[in-house]
């Protein structure tokens, strides 16, 4: 009770703020959010095969984050990490395809609130929907669709009132039908390190960029309605890619791949051209960011904090830590139950496995590929034995160095030079499940209590 009573008086303050006028020019916001998104396969980015000539220019005209970070590398809890500034555990949606608890409050609510105009297309993934009271301009779930966002743009010029929308893209989550693979060339692509390089990964990838190029296409549509509707110069335009991509050691797990996300923010005349920021920055924080932006005011009782600052360029720091979580329980072809728990700061990154005894399995590991790779270690293919061992089974805590191993490919949890830095990084992620409620083990076996398909039998079952 003590929790819904500070967001309800947070939410109150957000409105007193807006009355009192306190913002005098107050810009609109376009979030674009994709799926299953590698932050590195973007121009931008440094990729040498990625098609995305709109989204690097978005990147060229504003401010790109190197360090951005979302709580979970799973769509659903990720997206109400974002769009409530609470980490998914103490929200209640943490576990995929869930909801957030009663009373919980949300970005569209705030901004509402604050007298924009709120509206969304394209895949929802967020429940329950009455928390989310979203203008959708499409039918729900469908792709996104430019010409229908046009009608929107054209009201909003001519109204003048300030607007917030959220276009969540389904490209690139798999199957990966959309876009023009003739762009791509597998023979000659860049594939990740941490994946073994086979004819079968190589085509698949293709599709996957298809995909992503079917999406910078998109952008560039809906920032042409902006700059025909002379919307452009008073529009916050950010792009965010979610999690990794549907490969392993990506989406749903506590690796950088899984867990970092492109970000990139043009808001003209404040965000300098070209420019780059290291910053600490994390899903959590875009609420309280963009409330602040909308109304002076950041609500209480938040996870995240406002990076602002950073944004107009009068900080280049914003958090020492960034923390991570994956639930298992209720993914598809998941295990019954498989936790993770992180923490990355600048240099290293912390992994906690709570249940190593078990072996974590999903939609990849019923792959065909993934099933080559058991067959080649079999056949004494070190490489793809190793990638394939280490996806399933994972020891109870990693340590990387993720300045001078990226790619998270060498463990130094069990080596002694290490050890003051475990030392420091274990009490950090103690103390932050402490603070969200986390018992662990316990809340794992949890979780299904927090799918949306349960709730909506609850919720049958009284009537």
């Amino acid at each position: 009770m003590k929790i819904r009573t500070t967001r309800i008086a947070a939410a109150a303050a957000v409105l007193t703020a807006f009355s009192a006028g306190a913002a005098p020019k107050r810009p609109n916001i376009v979030l674009v959010i994709s799926d299953d998104t590698r932050m590195l396969d973007f121009g931008c980015y440094g990729s040498p095969d990625a098609v995305t000539p709109n989204i690097d220019r978005l990147a060229s005209e504003g401010l790109r984050f190197t360090r951005f970070f979302q709580a979970t590398a799973m769509s659903s809890p990720t997206r109400h990490c974002l769009l409530t500034g609470l980490y998914p555990v103490r929200s209640g949606a943490y576990p995929n395809h869930t909801y957030i608890d009663d009373g919980v409050q949300t970005l569209p609510k705030y901004l509402k609130d604050c007298g924009y105009r709120v509206a969304m297309q394209g895949k929802r993934h967020i429940a329950p929907m009455s928390a989310f009271p979203f203008e959708e301009l499409a039918k729900p779930n469908a792709d996104v669709n430019p010409a229908k966002i046009e009608p929107f743009f054209c009201e909003a010029a001519a109204g003048g009132q300030p607007f917030f929308l959220y276009v969540a893209s389904h490209d690139a989550h798999t199957p990966w039908t959309r876009g023009d693979r003739s762009l791509f060339d597998a023979a000659r692509l860049t594939l990740p390190p941490t994946l073994v390089d086979t004819p079968e990964i190589r085509d698949l990838y293709v599709n996957y960029l298809a995909e992503i190029n079917q999406l910078d296409t998109d952008i560039g549509r809906i920032d042409s309605l902006l700059k025909k509707y002379e919307l452009d110069d008073d529009t916050i335009f950010i792009f965010t890619s979610e999690q990794g991509h549907q490969f392993p050691f990506a989406k749903w797990t506590c690796y950088d791949a899984g867990l970092q996300t492109a970000f990139i923010v043009r808001w003209k005349g404040v965000t300098q051209p070209g420019t780059t920021t290291d910053a600490l920055c994390e899903y959590a924080d875009v609420t309280p960011t963009l409330v602040d932006i909308a109304s002076g005011s950041v609500p209480e009782g938040l996870d995240g904090r406002s990076f602002r600052k950073v944004i107009e360029g009068k900080k280049s720091k914003h958090k020492e830590c960034v923390y991570g979580i994956q639930t298992s329980r209720g993914i598809l072809n998941g295990p019954d139950h498989y936790g993770i728990r992180s923490v990355r700061d600048e240099r290293y990154c912390y992994i906690r496995n709570l249940t190593p005894e078990a072996t974590f399995q999903c939609v990849v590991t019923k792959q065909d590929y993934f099933r080559e790779w058991q067959r080649r270690g079999d056949e004494g293919d070190t490489f793809a034995r190793e990638r394939a061992g280490l996806y399933q089974t994972r020891p109870a805590e990693e340590l990387y160095d993720v300045v001078k191993d990226p790619y998270q490919k060498h463990n130094l949890a069990a080596d002694p030079a290490y050890r003051k830095v475990l030392d420091r990084m274990r009490p950090k992620l103690d103390a932050w499940m402490a603070s969200q409620g986390d018992l662990g083990a316990q809340t794992e076996l949890d979780a299904t209590q927090h799918l949306l398909n349960n709730r909506k039998k609850t919720q049958n079952a009284k009537q």
